[in-house]
């Protein structure tokens, strides 16, 4: 057992006084716990996301120094997830560094067709398989959870080609599973939106290139400056595509706000800023895929 401080300890307000956790979540957490601390070391793929997120605490929790988490940092990651990934992992005390990641220089990463993801999460892990040598670690982690497995991941194949384990996929965490335990844990971001990197917002077949993705993330930070918690900016040429959570929807079409966001993406290139109108939902960038349907969550 590691000398690392038990979350309980960390955050003894949560769960608030007069709520009971659920047994199912109570149960995964202590599944999650004897699954890592029997591997006795391990480097964990942190994005900044929920996900990664409960892996890296656990793992604290459970190794203390023998746990490492990597943020591997480009144009794709935005800026405000790599501030909060810091903020997060400075909050649990745990080992956290940052990794430049070059998927970019990859022509299958930059020609964009639907195997993309391959490309970049194959980049992430041959970096984290040289930090795993260079700290003497064991295992390599990734934050997939069950839900995942349904939706078109073209990196769950570069994660099974490199030895990746999936502690809450093996677990049998879906994505409410991951929110519950971190709720129960007390995690500040356990109900942090769902984020994606930002080669995602550029249809498949249009090249990913560093200055798309820097007009999308300053697009993005702009709507979110106005209070918007769920933002994508779908990349279309002189046209962004906005996509927002369906309940902010309403919020965006009234006049002071609308028009800032209008302002807001011609200042960023955009010649025209439409509003889908169907609201974010997750799986939108693989719609056009045949076989693929929208994943109803």
């Amino acid at each position: 057992m590691s000398s690392a401080s038990s979350l309980g300890d960390l955050h003894p307000a949560v769960p608030p006084a007069g709520s009971a956790p659920s047994p199912r979540a109570v149960e995964q957490l202590s599944a999650l716990r004897a699954y890592l601390r029997q591997l006795g070391s391990a480097l964990v793929c942190y994005s900044g996301g929920i996900d990664s997120a409960l892996v890296l605490a656990v793992a604290h929790e459970q190794l203390g120094e023998r746990a490492l988490a990597i943020t591997t940092v480009s144009a794709s990651l935005p800026q405000r997830e790599k501030d909060e990934a810091a903020r997060f992992a400075v909050q649990l005390g745990a080992r956290h560094q940052f990794v430049a990641s070059h998927e970019i220089e990859r022509p299958g990463y930059v020609a964009n067709g639907p195997d993309r993801c391959f490309h970049c999460k194959s980049e992430l892990y041959t970096i984290a398989a040289a930090q795993l040598e260079a700290h003497g670690l064991q295992h390599i982690l990734n934050g997939t959870n069950k839900d995942d497995l349904g939706d078109h991941r073209p990196g769950l194949e570069a994660a099974r080609q490199a030895g990746v384990r999936s502690p809450l996929a093996e677990l049998g965490f879906d994505k409410n599973d991951v929110r519950s335990v971190a709720k129960l844990l007390g995690l500040s971001n356990w109900h942090k939106p769902a984020a994606a990197c930002l080669a995602s917002r550029i249809p498949y077949g249009t090249s990913v290139t560093r200055e798309r993705l820097a007009q999308i993330d300053r697009f993005e930070q702009e709507i979110k400056d106005l209070g918007f918690s769920q933002v994508r900016v779908r990349w279309h040429g002189k046209v962004a595509r906005l996509e927002l959570g369906a309940d902010e929807l309403a919020r965006a079409l009234e006049p002071a706000v609308r028009q800032s966001i209008i302002s807001s993406g011609k200042r960023q290139g955009f010649q025209y800023v439409t509003l889908d109108l169907e609201g974010y939902r997750m799986g939108s960038h693989n719609e056009i895929l045949p076989g693929f349907a929208l994943r109803v969550v």
